[in-house]
């Protein structure tokens, strides 16, 4: 952080202008641009959580913007620049990238896409020699503050406010306040050693052959994540639905 080689810029990844400005930022700051850029990090992100009839439209809308659309435009920007120099593009995506979870729906669906989106740019850039990966971080929560009392409070009485008296009513409260406390449990839960996530990062970018997918996640989750994609459903269900 204290190298004078190091440059920052305000970036707003949901917005094409500033998206764009950025970029031009780095050419100027670039030594020779004819050579490119050998690496870009799509680390923005966003959290919620509330089941699908609790959720509003707006808030799907909100998490893809940064989550999903967020790393599609700034990836789209450089790669010009990437490919000048077969560099590396590596996205952050998470292990709810590969397994779905209750009341997580608006960050799955926009990890799964980031997923996808990944595995599609890495089939088109290899002949092109830009190498490609994802790392899916596991329950960091506690690392990232992404949320906290203060913050799920918030969201869950938005979220109370906002609801229709027909999903009020069928629902009702009691269980409403149950899945709210369920997050009040989680936001201080995982791992608060963020270094295993650097340092697949930093691979992904330095290594000569990096690789596809890097799951920086304790033993729990990783075998979770496994039973979840290699197993048959019914299997899956069995052991994790409740």
């Amino acid at each position: 952080m204290t190298s004078d080689r190091m440059r920052t810029i305000q970036l707003n990844v949901v917005k094409q202008e500033e998206v764009d400005t950025a970029v031009e930022f780095i050419k100027e700051n670039l030594k020779d641009p004819e050579k490119g850029l050998w690496g870009v990090v799509n680390n923005a992100g966003i959290s919620t959580f509330g089941e699908v009839e609790f959720t509003s439209m707006e808030t799907y809308k909100e998490v893809a913007e940064v989550n999903l659309w967020g790393t599609v435009r700034t990836t789209k920007a450089c790669l010009p620049l990437i490919r000048r120099a077969k560099g590396r593009v590596v996205n952050i995506s998470s292990m709810l990238g590969r397994m779905a979870n209750p009341a997580r729906s608006p960050y799955c669906i926009t990890k799964f896409g980031v997923e996808a989106f990944s595995d599609c740019l890495r089939y088109e850039m290899h002949p092109l020699g830009v190498k490609v990966s994802v790392v899916e971080p596991g329950n960091f929560i506690a690392a990232t503050s992404l949320y906290s009392p203060e913050k799920i409070k918030a969201i869950g009485d938005k979220m109370w406010d906002e609801l229709s008296e027909t999903v009020k009513n069928d629902y009702g409260r009691k269980y409403f306040d149950e899945k709210i406390a369920r997050m009040h449990t989680y936001c201080n839960s995982g791992s608060t050693d963020t270094s295993p996530v650097i340092n697949d990062v930093t691979h992904a970018l330095t290594a000569e052959t990096p690789y596809t997918r890097y799951n920086p996640m304790d033993y729990y989750w990783w075998t979770r994540m496994q039973i979840m994609t290699h197993l048959p459903g019914a299997i899956s269900d069995k052991i994790y639905i409740h």
